[in-house]
C-alpha cells in the first residue's frame, strides 16, 4: 500500500496561505540551505519550470513522489501563466468540478470520489508515493487518507487565513519523527498517522 502524504507549507501559527490562499510572502524563504535541501531531497515537489532557475538537472529522478493531487486553486497557480503540466515529471490529478476538460494529456481531474480515486491510487504497486499538494478543501476531504505529513514551518505569523486542513473538529494522532531546522528559520518536521 503506498502513502498518501501531505508535503505542505505553512506558517508559524498553521496557515498555508491568506484567506484566499495567498503564500507568496513565504517565497523569499525558499533560498540557500533550505532549497538546496529541496533540491536534493524533494526534487520532484518543485515545480518543473522552476527545475532550470533553480540548477535542478534535466532528468532528475523523483526520490519520494511519483503522482501528485491537488485542488484547482494550487493548479490555478501555473494556469494562470500558462503553464498545463506544472509537475511534468509526475501523474498529475486535479480535483475539480469546475474545469470541464483537461488543459493537458498528463492532468487528470477528478470531480467525483476523491476519496475513491486516492485509495486506488494507494493500492497500486509503486516504490514511490503520493504527493497531496494542497490545497486546505482537498486536504480536508483526504484528512482520513493522510499516512504522513511533511510540514515546512516558514518563520512568519499570518494572523488568520487558509489553515492546513478545511475540516471539521475531530483529532487525529500522529507520531513525530525527523525535525530539521534550517539557517534562515524554516522548520521542516515529519509525523507519521497512528493507526
Amino acid at each position: 500500500m503506498r502513502k498518501l502524504t501531505y508535503f505542505v507549507a505553512c506558517s508559524i501559527d498553521g496557515f498555508i496561505g491568506d484567506p484566499k490562499g495567498d503564500a507568496t510572502s513565504t517565497y523569499a524563504y525558499v533560498a540557500g540551505e533550505f532549497l538546496e535541501y529541496l533540491k536534493t531531497e524533494y526534487p520532484e515537489t518543485v515545480a518543473a519550470p522552476a527545475w532550470p532557475v533553480v540548477g535542478i538537472e534535466p532528468g532528475t529522478e523523483n526520490r519520494h513522489f511519483d503522482t501528485v493531487v491537488q485542488g484547482l486553486n494550487s493548479y490555478r497557480i501555473g494556469l494562470d501563466v500558462g503553464v498545463t503540466s506544472p509537475y511534468s515529471h509526475l501523474r498529475e490529478l486535479v480535483a475539480t468540478r469546475s474545469l470541464g476538460e483537461s488543459p493537458d494529456p498528463n492532468v487528470e481531474l477528478i470531480a467525483d470520489d476523491l476519496v475513491g480515486r486516492v485509495r486506488e491510487l494507494k493500492a497500486e504497486e509503486s516504490p514511490l508515493g503520493i504527493w497531496l499538494c494542497g490545497g486546505s478543501t482537498i486536504a480536508g476531504e483526504l484528512i482520513d487518507e493522510v499516512d504522513e505529513l511533511i510540514i515546512k514551518t516558514y518563520p512568519q505569523v499570518f494572523g488568520s487565513g487558509m489553515p492546513m486542513f478545511g475540516a471539521g473538529f475531530e483529532p487525529r494522532d500522529f507520531e513525530l519523527g525527523a525535525v530539521r531546522a534550517f539557517d534562515n528559520g524554516v522548520l521542516v518536521r515529519t509525523y507519521t498517522r497512528k493507526r
